[in-house]
């Protein structure tokens, strides 16, 4: 018998790892986060920030995470590590940011899917109801977390690739037709219009807004959560970091405005045709608002219903499945066992803690104000802890180990470093030496801006303290310590795995099965 060929376990090709990418960035918060921070701080004055954000911010970052992965074809731990030994742990902590939000994610996931399947029954005013049974949501809980499962358990380029092929060019179309129908809605349109972007406002903005656009840039984008690393191992020569990162912003983007121009003109509809004020933000505006707008169109607005949620299934399928593969490689390299059992462990861990976060939910949805933590919901929580802390400090570190520690020689030269860089094999052109600037200097420094306006934010809301706002900020920061002390204690040192590993693991099954089969 012949020994069963070694296949390397990647993307196939540039375009399906940009899809892949794109679909990990565009999430829930590009359909209903950054429409409504655009239509608060100042319209276009909010676009032009996120934008200038995106370039400094954003895709520097997304650069530099690709780039860690690619260099190291390794899960994050060992991507980091091989920048710098004493730098591992931030891919650790880069797999547990991650873990705990595709536990509250996935409750929302569930809501997608509830509320596409239900929508030629009428979702208006069930968001009570539906919260408020516990098992209905666990059920649509256990349904989204099961399609994501099965996309992962199919490995990279039969699974994520393969998926996100389909699924990213599907959303788009949907949200195309979606903006084309919702600006012919007539009445109220050109006031939903005026609301979401075409006021101008620098005073709107103000600085507040400013720290919004350049969080929503990185957050919007997934950096600083291990996706953008453990997508990159998984990219072969042919593929452009700098040209696909570009790409990946653009169209993250591109869904985020689109989503405006659908979501405010039919609200507005809804508002000048029934005189009736509905949420415009939050979880309040796409499960409570906008079904009474959808079922307020008749027949027409089922049907637009559907292929609405249909397309937010979908965003929230491709961000979820990318963040159970961060977590799923990790586990498959270090602890050498077959993807499917990794998946599976991984998924029934991640379901067992997304049921306390669905009750928490539901029970803050129905007026009860109990079962928190630190004055939060458990989503809440777990979402502050993780977006608003930890996910800046990722972000942070990753400039530090490209802007720092690759180059072996220590500079404070950009120069020099750019020139390290592009003897270690990283090349993007002309654009490098603008990317060793901004790596080394100006991004760290505008994200740590942006961490501790957060975290003051969360200690001192309006000028006054707030425990409960200490006590989420000492979780995350213990996180970080817990984080350390693994790493240096169980990992330093060690071998944690790399994406060839996966590869053995397979082959090894494989011929075992044909063994069996020869017997």
């Amino acid at each position: 018998m012949e020994n069963t060929k070694k296949k390397r376990n990647g993307f196939a090709s540039s375009i399906g790892f940009i899809l892949a990418a794109a679909g990990s960035a565009v999430g829930l918060g590009n359909l209903w986060s950054f429409p409504y921070k655009t239509s608060i701080y100042g319209g276009a004055a909010f676009v032009l920030v996120y934008i200038l954000s995106v370039i400094v911010i954003g895709s520097i970052v997304m650069i530099g995470e690709i780039y860690l992965g690619k260099r190291a074809m390794a899960n994050p731990v060992s991507s980091y590590a091989k920048a710098n030994k004493n730098l591992g742990w931030l891919g650790l902590f880069a797999i547990i940011i991650p873990f705990f939000i595709i536990c509250y994610y996935s409750v929302l996931g569930g809501y997608t899917v509830k509320y596409a399947m239900n929508s030629f029954a009428g979702n208006a005013g069930i968001i009570e109801s539906f919260t408020g049974n516990v098992g209905e949501v666990i059920l649509y809980t256990a349904i989204f977390m099961l399609l994501a499962l099965i996309v992962v358990m199919a490995g990279v380029k039969g699974g994520i690739e393969k998926a996100s092929k389909v699924l990213m060019p599907a959303l788009f179309i949907i949200l195309v037709a979606m903006v084309i129908y919702c600006l012919c809605l007539g009445t109220g349109v050109k006031d939903g219009l005026d609301f979401y972007i075409l006021k101008i406002s620098f005073k709107a903005l103000g600085f507040k807004g400013v720290l919004g656009a350049m969080g929503q840039a990185f957050y919007s984008l997934s950096l600083g959560m291990g996706i953008m690393v453990s997508y990159g191992s998984y990219t072969g020569k042919e593929i452009k970091v700098g040209k696909s990162a570009i790409l990946i912003c653009v169209f993250d983007t591109l869904v985020a405005l689109l989503a405006g121009f659908a979501i405010f003109p039919a609200v507005y509809h809804y508002k000048a045709t029934f005189g009736s004020e509905v949420a415009t933000s939050g979880l309040m505006l796409l499960f409570s608002s906008l079904p009474l707008v959808f079922d307020s169109l008749g027949v027409m607005g089922q049907i637009v219903s559907f292929f609405f949620f249909g397309m937010v299934v979908i965003a929230a399928l491709t961000s979820v499945i990318s963040l159970l593969e961060v977590v799923t490689q990790f586990v498959i390299q270090k602890f050498k066992i077959h993807r499917k059992k990794a998946i599976l462990y991984v998924a029934l861990i991640c379901f067992a803690i997304s049921i306390p976060v669905s009750i928490s939910l539901g029970l803050l949805l129905n007026g009860k104000d109990s079962m928190l933590i630190c004055g939060q919901d458990w989503l809440d929580f777990f979402d502050l802890v993780t977006n608003t802390v930890l996910m800046p400090v990722c972000a942070f570190g990753s400039c530090l180990a490209i802007g720092w520690f690759i180059d072996k020689k220590f500079t404070f030269n950009p120069f020099k470093t750019y020139e390290s860089l592009s003897e270690d094999g990283f090349n993007i052109g002309k654009f490098g030496k603008f990317f060793a600037v901004m790596i080394k200097y100006v991004t760290p420094i505008l994200i740590a801006v942006v961490e501790i306006f957060g975290i003051i934010d969360l200690i001192s809301p309006n000028g006054t303290f707030d425990k409960n706002g200490l006590g989420i900020v000492l979780t995350a920061y213990g996180l970080l310590g817990v984080a350390i002390a693994v790493y240096f204690i169980f990992l330093k040192g060690k071998n944690n795995g790399c994406n060839a590993d996966e590869i053995d693991i397979a082959v090894a099954q494989t011929t075992v099965k044909e063994e069996f089969s020869e017997e």
